[in-house]
C-alpha cells in the first residue's frame, strides 16, 4: 500500500510538470507565433518549421499526462474506496476516460499533423484544411473544454472531503478547480480553463507532496 502510495505521488507530480511545459511553451512560443490564431496558413507554416517540437508538446501534454492520469486515479481510489466506495469509484471511471480522451487528442494531433505536413510540400490549401480538421477533432477530445477533467477533480475532491482524506484547504481547492473545468463548457466561460489549469497544477504537486510524505510516514 505505501509503495502504491509513492507511485500515486510521484504520478501527480509528472502529471502537473505536462500541465507546467504545456503552460510554457504556449505562453513563450505558440501564443508569440499566432499558432493559436486559428488562422490556417500562419498555423501551418509554423506547424512545418516546427514538427518536432509540436510532437514533442503534444507527446508530454497528451499523451504522457493521460498515461499517469491513470496511475493516479487508481492511487487516489485505493486511499478512498474505503471511506466513499460510490465517490470513488465513479471518480475513478471518470479519470480513466479523461486518460483516454487526451491520449486520442495526442495520437490523432502527431499522426494529423504528419500528414499535414507531408502535404503542404505539393498543396498548401489541402493542408491548411486538413489542419482546421485536426485542430478540431484535437481539441473537441482533449482541449476544447474541461468537463470531464473538472467531474474528475471534482469528484476526488468531494469525496476526501467527505472522509477527511486530505487537507481541507486542498480539497476546497480541488472543488474550485473542478467547478472551474466544468463551466468552460458554457463559450462566454471558457476562460476559466486557465483557472482549472492553474489551480490542477497547485492541486496535483500538493496531493503529489502529500502522498509521498504519507508514504514514508
Amino acid at each position: 500500500m505505501n509503495n502504491f502510495k509513492k507511485i500515486g505521488g510521484y504520478a501527480a507530480l509528472i502529471e502537473a510538470a505536462t500541465f507546467i511545459v504545456g503552460f510554457v511553451l504556449m505562453f513563450t512560443l505558440l501564443l508569440p507565433s499566432g499558432y493559436l490564431e486559428n488562422d490556417p496558413a500562419q498555423s501551418v507554416a509554423f506547424l512545418v518549421e516546427n514538427m518536432t517540437l509540436m510532437y514533442v508538446w503534444n507527446l508530454i501534454i497528451y499523451i504522457i499526462f493521460g498515461i499517469f492520469l491513470v496511475v493516479l486515479s487508481l492511487a487516489l481510489n485505493e486511499r478512498l474506496k474505503s471511506g466513499a466506495p460510490v465517490l470513488a469509484q465513479i471518480a475513478t471511471v471518470f479519470g480513466f476516460i479523461w486518460a483516454g480522451l487526451v491520449i486520442a487528442s495526442g495520437m490523432v494531433a502527431n499522426v494529423g499533423f504528419g500528414i499535414v505536413v507531408d502535404l503542404y510540400k505539393n498543396n498548401p490549401a489541402q493542408a491548411e484544411a486538413l489542419w482546421l480538421a485536426i485542430r478540431s477533432v484535437e481539441f473537441g477530445l482533449g482541449g476544447g473544454n474541461e468537463i470531464v477533467g473538472g467531474l474528475w477533480v471534482l469528484l476526488v475532491s468531494s469525496a476526501a472531503l467527505r472522509i477527511r482524506e486530505f487537507p481541507r484547504v486542498l480539497n476546497y481547492l480541488g472543488v474550485v478547480s473542478g467547478v472551474a473545468g466544468l463551466l468552460t463548457v458554457i463559450s462566454v466561460l471558457s476562460m476559466l480553463g486557465a483557472i482549472f489549469g492553474i489551480g490542477l497544477i497547485v492541486w496535483l504537486i500538493w496531493i503529489g507532496l502529500f502522498m509521498l510524505r504519507n508514504s514514508k510516514a
